[in-house]
């Protein structure tokens, strides 16, 4: 690894496992400062960096945890997938799924975006999904809903502070290889009676015939963080083995 991140003061929400995980490694191998956190701070052992718990989905969590940082890079990695159609869904699943994918980013900015304009820019990267805005997805009403919404306030943030030095991007990842991910295959699974059968509908949606690593997705994300893409804001960055493509 190089030095792309060297001077980056990193925040990064969920790092436990899966995307959260493997761009925490990748920005500290990259020479970021590194602040891991996530809801379960168990899930953060063996990480080369400072770790503690954060709760995006509480106000006095996410400011001490900002504040604790001081962040010039903001990864807003925590989400939940929920499944069901608009017929399936009740007003707690409504609230809860917003309250996690959308209104934590709320919290999360807020908090970091006056550090990093008296510091003079940073760089903000909001997990949406290629599901939503951009491609339909059956049983995904929610989550649908939701990650169309991350865009939203990405190209918001971005066009409001874009002469003082913040940018604001999303990725849009298709399917991931994740413990959440491994999670929805086995309840697909147990609705199917064949864990191959769900595995092998998963695969299909990306044209690649495989699903991404969480390491593609970190590498997209460590470029976001970097002066490489000192060029790029209030962009969807698609990533997701073409399945929008189709």
């Amino acid at each position: 690894m190089t030095d792309r991140l060297k001077g980056k003061r990193a925040l990064i929400t969920a790092a436990g496992q899966g995307i959260g995980r493997a761009t925490a490694e990748m920005f500290i191998a990259e020479g970021a400062e590194v602040f891991a956190t996530d809801v379960n701070a168990d899930l953060l052992t063996g990480l080369d960096c400072e770790t503690h718990a954060l709760d995006v989905r509480d106000d006095a969590s996410v400011a001490k945890g900002i504040a604790r940082a001081q962040p010039n890079v903001l990864f807003n990695c925590a989400g939940f997938v929920h499944h069901g159609t608009i017929l399936d869904t009740t007003d707690a699943d409504w609230d809860f799924g917003f309250d996690l994918n959308v209104r934590s980013m709320l919290r999360t900015i807020q908090a970091a975006l006056p550090i990093m304009l008296e510091q003079g820019g940073g760089s903000i990267i909001n997990m949406s999904s290629a599901l939503g805005s951009i491609i339909g997805g059956p049983n995904r009403f929610v989550y649908g809903a939701t990650k169309a919404a991350v865009i939203g306030i990405t190209k918001s943030v971005a066009i409001d502070y874009i002469k003082q030095g913040i940018r604001c991007n999303a990725i849009c990842p298709g399917t991931v290889e994740s413990p959440s991910w491994h999670d929805r295959v086995r309840a697909l699974g147990e609705q199917l009676g064949s864990q191959e059968e769900a595995m092998k509908q998963f695969v299909a949606r990306q044209p690649m015939g495989r699903v991404a690593k969480a390491t593609e997705i970190a590498a997209l994300a460590t470029y976001l963080a970097s002066d490489e893409s000192a060029f790029t804001t209030g962009h969807p960055h698609i990533i997701d083995g073409g399945w929008s493509g189709q």
